[in-house]
């Protein structure tokens, strides 16, 4: 199974400022990340979310909130047409020292033994951190850097796009599409 592992805020939701956060309730997704994810999906790419959280355990949300936001989230997708197949989250923030956090590689090692037949030379990452970049890295994935500039994007000689519309652009063009 080839999997497209997806960082969300950033990614696929706006991202805020960690005080801000608190406020939020509504997903507000960016430009094209819907229709990027539908493509993904119709390429066979199976979605998995894998989302640093540190906000809850640095008590700007709780967890409630947290898995509040990401349902409204997973059925405005589904909507869409779009397939989720999983998203792994952590809660924890830099100072718990956990092996979950991006990026660590525990969301992804979670994903490989729930869905033992992904396919890692078929996948890929893509975020707007550095530390999706350095994830991406430590399974040695193809990464996509959303507005990274060279430094981080060089780090794992990832693909710099300006959105994950770019990046699905540019593997339907791998693929031979378009």
């Amino acid at each position: 199974m080839k999997v497209a592992f997806l960082d969300r805020d950033g990614t696929i939701n706006k991202d805020y400022a960690d005080e801000v956060w608190s406020q939020k309730i509504e997903p507000e997704f960016l430009e094209g990340s819907l229709d990027a994810m539908k493509r993904l999906n119709e390429l066979g790419y199976a979605i998995i979310i894998v989302t640093n959280q540190g906000l809850i355990n640095e008590g700007y949300i709780t967890e409630a909130e947290y898995e509040a936001f990401h349902g409204k989230l997973l059925l405005e997708v589904e909507k869409h047409d779009v397939r989720v197949l999983d998203t792994f989250y952590c809660p924890h923030s830099d100072l718990d020292h956990c092996n979950c956090r991006k990026p660590k590689p525990g969301m992804i090692e979670a994903a490989l033994v729930k869905y033992p037949d992904i396919d890692l030379n078929e996948s890929f990452m893509t975020g707007d951190s550095v530390v999706d970049m350095g994830l991406a890295k430590h399974f040695d994935l193809k990464a996509y850097g959303i507005g990274l500039d060279e430094t981080a994007i060089d780090y794992v000689k990832g693909i710099p796009v300006s959105s994950l519309l770019e990046a699905v652009d540019m593997i339907e063009k791998e693929c031979g599409i378009s």
